[in-house]
């Protein structure tokens, strides 16, 4: 295996500019206190970028991607535990795809 000097120095790039981003965040909310506005919509956050992670890959997945979605909802609300939750939905959406040709299904 050949480790190529530019795609080593984009990711390399991509960290840093990840890390200085959210390292500059904690220093500017650190020393500043944010209006009452900004800090609701930093309580909010977390869950809009969650839809927006989650909603295309579920919209483009089809039915299994739904069914899986129930099952982490399923299991989140039975156990309190979103690791558990989430290795249930997608354990289910992999073995729906892996069982629906067996079966001659399509997904």
């Amino acid at each position: 295996m050949e480790v190529r000097l530019d795609v080593l120095l984009a990711i390399l790039g991509m960290a840093l500019v990840t890390y200085a981003s959210r390292a500059g965040g904690y220093a500017v909310l650190r020393a500043v206190r944010p209006p009452d506005f900004v800090q609701v919509l930093l309580r909010h956050l977390p869950g809009c970028l969650f839809v927006a992670y989650v909603a295309p890959p579920l919209l483009a997945g089809g039915w299994p991607a739904w069914i899986g979605a129930v099952v982490v909802v399923l299991v989140q609300i039975a156990s309190r535990n979103l690791g558990i939750a989430i290795l249930a939905g997608v354990g289910s959406v992999w073995g729906l795809h892996w069982a629906l040709p067996v079966l001659g299904l399509t997904p």
